[in-house]
C-alpha cells in the first residue's frame, strides 16, 4: 500500500513539474523566432523571471522522492540514462545562468550569447525529458542484475525521438500561452497565433504518440484490465480540444489551463500504464524494476509520508502566493525596476 501511494505521489510531482516548468522551457524555445528586439526579449525573459526557479522545486522534488522511495530505481535511472540526465543537469544550470548573467552588460554580443544559452538550456531539456519517459514507458534493456545494457544511442529510437516531439510541443505551446497571458500588444497577439498554429502540429504527433504507445509499450495493459481508467486519456483530448477553444476566443488564462490539463493527462497516462513497473526491462519482464523490488523500506516511506504530508501542502501555497502575487501583465514599465532582467 505504502508503495502504491508514493508511486502515485511521484507521478502526481512529475507532472507538477512538467505544467509548471513547461511553460518556462517553452517560453526560452521560443524566444529566437517570436522575439523580434531587445525589448520584446526582455519581456520574455521577465514573463517567467519570478516563477522559474520556483517551478524547478518540483523537479528537484521528483528526484528526491525518487532517490528515497525508490532508491534501486534512482540507481538504474541514473546509470542507465547518465548522459542524457547530465545534459539536463548542465542545460537547466546554463539556463539559470542566463537569467542573472544577460542584463550584466549592455553589449549586444554578450546578451547574444545569453540568449543562446536560454534558448539551448530551455529546448534540451524539453527533448530530453520526452526521450527519456518515452523509453522508460517502451522498457530498458535492463539484466538480471539491473544494469543497463545499451548505450545513448540506443535511446534514441523512433519511438523515443516522438517522445521528445511531442514534449517539445506540448511545452511550445504551453509556453505560447503563457506569454499570450503575461504580454501585451503585439507580442501577445503573435505569441497567441503561434499557440493555435502548434496545436495542430501537437494534434498531430500527441495521435501518433498514443497509437505508437500501443505497439511499442505494454503501456495499455493496465487500461484494457481497468476500462476506468481511460478516462485519463481522455482528459488529454478534452485538454487539448479546450485549448484550441480558448485560443480562438482568445481566452488566455483559460486556455493556459486547459493546456495544463492536457499536460497533466498526458503524465499521468504513462505513469497508470506503468503500474507497478518504475522501468520496465525490455530483455525480460521478470528483470523489470517495481516498485515492490526497488522501494525502500516500510519504515522509511511512513516517515518520508508524513513529511509529504507537512512540506507539499507548504509548496503548493508559497507557489500560489507567488503566481497570485505577479499574476499582472509584464509591461515596458517594468523593465525600469532594479529587480527587473
Amino acid at each position: 500500500m505504502l508503495e502504491t501511494i508514493w508511486f502515485i505521489l511521484w507521478g502526481v510531482l512529475w507532472a507538477g513539474y512538467f505544467m509548471l516548468d513547461g511553460f518556462d522551457l517553452g517560453v526560452g524555445t521560443l524566444m529566437p523566432f517570436l522575439a523580434r528586439s531587445d525589448l520584446e526579449r526582455r519581456l520574455m525573459y521577465n514573463a517567467t523571471g519570478p516563477f522559474w526557479d520556483g517551478n524547478e522545486v518540483w523537479l528537484i522534488t521528483a528526484g528526491g522522492a525518487t532517490f528515497a522511495a525508490f532508491p534501486r530505481t534512482y540507481a538504474v535511472m541514473f546509470s542507465g540514462l547518465y548522459t542524457a540526465l547530465l545534459l539536463i543537469l548542465f542545460a537547466l544550470i546554463v539556463r539559470g545562468v542566463a537569467f542573472e548573467f544577460r542584463g550584466k552588460e549592455e553589449s549586444p554580443t554578450w546578451r547574444r550569447v545569453w540568449d543562446t544559452c536560454f534558448f539551448v538550456g530551455s529546448f534540451l531539456p524539453a527533448l530530453l525529458l520526452g526521450v527519456a519517459f518515452a523509453n522508460i514507458f517502451k522498457g530498458l534493456p535492463l539484466d538480471a542484475k539491473g544494469i543497463y545494457r545499451g548505450t545513448v544511442f540506443t535511446l534514441l529510437n523512433p519511438y523515443g525521438i516522438l517522445g521528445g516531439l511531442l514534449f517539445v510541443l506540448l511545452f511550445l505551446v504551453h509556453g505560447a500561452l503563457w506569454l499570450a497571458v503575461k504580454t501585451g500588444g503585439e507580442l501577445q497577439e503573435r505569441a497567441g497565433s503561434l499557440a493555435g498554429g502548434l496545436w495542430y502540429l501537437l494534434l498531430v504527433v500527441a495521435v501518433a504518440f498514443l497509437v505508437a504507445s500501443r505497439f511499442a509499450t505494454g503501456l495499455y495493459s493496465n487500461y484494457y484490465e481497468t476500462p476506468l481508467f481511460f478516462v485519463i486519456p481522455l482528459l488529454a483530448v478534452v485538454g487539448l480540444v479546450l485549448t484550441k477553444l480558448f485560443v480562438v476566443q482568445k481566452s488566455w488564462w483559460r486556455a493556459w489551463f486547459a493546456s495544463s490539463l492536457t499536460i497533466v493527462s498526458c503524465t499521468f497516462f504513462g505513469v497508470v500504464g506503468l503500474y507497478p513497473n518504475m522501468i520496465p526491462s525490455s530483455i525480460d519482464p521478470g528483470y523489470s524494476l517495481t516498485i515492490f523490488n526497488s522501494s525502500s523500506s516500510p519504515l522509511t516511506l511512513k516517515i518520508m509520508l508524513a513529511v509529504a504530508l507537512v512540506f507539499v501542502p507548504i509548496v503548493v501555497v508559497y507557489q500560489v502566493w507567488t503566481y497570485r502575487l505577479f499574476r499582472d501583465r509584464v509591461t515596458e514599465k517594468d523593465l525600469g525596476y532594479e529587480e527587473a532582467y
